[in-house]
């Protein structure tokens, strides 16, 4: 959903900008959030996510295809869209589809280094691929541009700022209550509450807080309990520990560019905000989904940017241990200055690019223009 969001923010900023509808599923917080975009939402019948255990959704979740498939080819009839774009996954296959009988070009982003299997089913019927990682673009063949992952501006400064690694770091942590001089650590699960990300928390908190000013995105089911924690910690500490049950936008921007240490997912999203914020991370590769994140932490830790973590080792003594980190600040040099080199802060200006020459019928962009686009600051 946040790359969608970040290529129809860079689509509408153009002099010519187009007029934007959406399609997306019943799971998750896009029917919120699109709409505060003020873009027009149609919900289909599938889910935005699908679980991993096996259970009613299981049986379901084809029929809600079929279903949908109807839907969205009603939406595409009605709306006569120029292009479709998509992020991929299980709930883009029946807009793709649509597209296809209707003869609507289509763009697919996909962030992973590794496709999932939605996204190989359907790549195919998409005219351009854009992705994060060029071992994608093979997979997925046909035309693909390396655009990396299109991202919510972090409002991080001027490029002489983002090169010195300042940004608006100061003012980040005026506005979340985090002194100047303080070390801070970020722990951040995605856009999903992380059970095992809490537990490590809930494990060395009262260790962790005489170490670093702590934020921690819990997700709404937890954060009730985790307000509880910070009051049960010693009166002087409390003000170090800063729980959030959700961060968006400007918020989370402030949390990344406050940050001396990220501790989060493999995701293509997380992965790109921490690199355009230039902060060293700890990655802990979610286990499932063909494990195409640890696919995804291997091109970060490789390139210096991070260090990564199992997650099934992942608890409040390793989460201690990746703490000490903060204490080398010159290796923390080094590795904000690899995340750096390794950002793509103009991929959305660079996939936007590619959505309005797909739309206009154009010739489409040199691979070496678009990936200068991609690498260049909005």
């Amino acid at each position: 959903m946040y790359p969608a969001l970040a290529v129809a923010r860079s689509l509408r900023a153009l002099p010519d900008a187009p007029e934007l509808s959406w399609i997306g599923g019943h799971r998750g917080i896009e029917g919120r959030l699109v709409p505060e975009e003020g873009i027009p939402f149609r919900r289909l019948a599938l889910r935005s996510l699908r679980s991993v255990e096996l259970d009613l959704h299981a049986v379901l979740d084809p029929l809600r295809l079929v279903v949908s498939v109807a839907q969205a080819f009603a939406s595409l009839v009605a709306w006569r869209p120029d292009a479709l774009f998509t992020t991929g996954g299980f709930v883009a296959i029946p807009a793709l589809l649509s597209a296809a009988v209707l003869r609507i070009p289509a763009v697919l982003w996909e962030g992973n280094a590794v496709p999932g299997r939605s996204v190989r089913a359907t790549a195919r019927l998409a005219r351009v691929k854009a992705v994060s990682y060029a071992q994608a673009g093979e997979t997925l063949g046909g035309t693909w541009y390396l655009t990396g992952t299109p991202i919510r501006d972090l409002g991080a400064g001027d490029a002489a700022a983002r090169d010195a690694g300042a940004g608006d770091a100061a003012a980040a942590r005026e506005r979340l209550g985090v002194p100047a001089d303080a070390a801070c650590l970020l722990v951040f699960g995605g856009s999903q509450e992380v059970r095992r990300f809490n537990h490590a928390v809930r494990q060395a908190l009262p260790e962790l807080v005489r170490r670093a000013i702590v934020v921690h995105v819990t997700g709404p089911g937890a954060i009730g309990e985790f307000r509880a924690v910070r009051e049960a910690l010693a009166p002087d500490l409390r003000a170090r520990y800063l729980p959030f049950a959700f961060l968006a936008g400007a918020s989370m921007a402030d949390a990344l560019l406050a940050a001396d240490l990220v501790i989060g997912r493999a995701g293509s999203s997380t992965l790109a905000e921490v690199s355009a914020a230039g902060r060293p991370m700890i990655v802990v590769p979610y286990p499932h989904a063909a494990g195409h994140q640890a696919v995804n932490a291997r091109a970060v830790v490789e390139a210096g940017a991070a260090l990564v973590i199992e997650d099934d080792a992942f608890d409040g003594a390793a989460l201690l241990r990746a703490s000490e980190l903060l204490r080398e600040r010159e290796r923390l040099a080094a590795m904000s200055a690899a995340a750096r080199r390794l950002a793509r802060p103009g991929a959305a200006r660079a996939v936007s690019a590619l959505v309005r020459a797909v739309a206009r019928r154009e010739r489409l962009p040199e691979r070496e223009a678009v990936a200068r686009m991609a690498s260049e600051a909005v």
